[in-house]
């Protein structure tokens, strides 16, 4: 095959995420994540219509959101675990959150929309992953929580934060996970 690219190959055999608490100190600086965006950037998005958009959470906003981020968790009724757990997650030295902004009343529908942020977060852990970095799409209750991310990471009422993209140097590697079963998965039509 003429196109073919064994180095991605074995990437992607391979790839792992790494989980917030391997990340350590020094994230990478702007120029490089404006170099990870646009890499995560070309991704499918059928109309060409850019449904998504990036809000990064460097390592001050961090530190500003962790206790309001902790006060709000409590606010909703949920334990301080659960608000420890919420805030450790933004001990990351870098948050990348992939906002989906879908276009409402287009021909492409808003399930498309939403695919491609999807497939912008992947871009950029991959990304992240393949140029040496530590990185992981998770969510948590910054991400899920509307009154949060409208307040705190500007969305608009329409849109939704597809994942928090965690991006620092590798301190550990990851442990493996187990793996699906692919056979098990997959259905053959003929």
């Amino acid at each position: 095959m003429e196109y073919r690219n064994d180095a991605a190959v074995d990437f992607l055999a391979t790839r792992r995420s790494h989980p917030p608490k391997l990340l350590k100190d020094p994230a990478p600086d702007r120029a490089e994540v404006m170099r990870l965006l646009t890499l995560a950037a070309r991704a499918p998005d059928h109309g060409k219509l850019e449904p998504w958009r990036f809000v990064v959470l460097e390592r001050p906003a961090l530190d500003r959101l962790v206790p309001i981020l902790r006060q709000e968790v409590l606010a909703d009724g949920q334990d301080a675990a659960a608000a420890e757990k919420a805030v450790s997650a933004f001990a990351s030295p870098l948050i990348v959150a992939v906002i989906s902004a879908p276009i409402a009343d287009h021909k492409i529908p808003v399930w498309e929309q939403v695919l491609s942020a999807g497939a912008v977060c992947l871009g950029l852990v991959n990304a992240a992953l393949a140029s040496g970095w530590g990185a992981a799409w998770l969510t948590g209750f910054a991400a899920t929580n509307e009154g949060f991310a409208q307040a705190h990471l500007g969305l608009a009422a329409h849109e939704r934060v597809a994942g928090l993209i965690h991006i620092g140097t590798r301190a550990d590697a990851p442990p493996e996970r187990p793996r699906p079963d692919i056979d098990a998965k997959t259905r053959w039509l003929g």
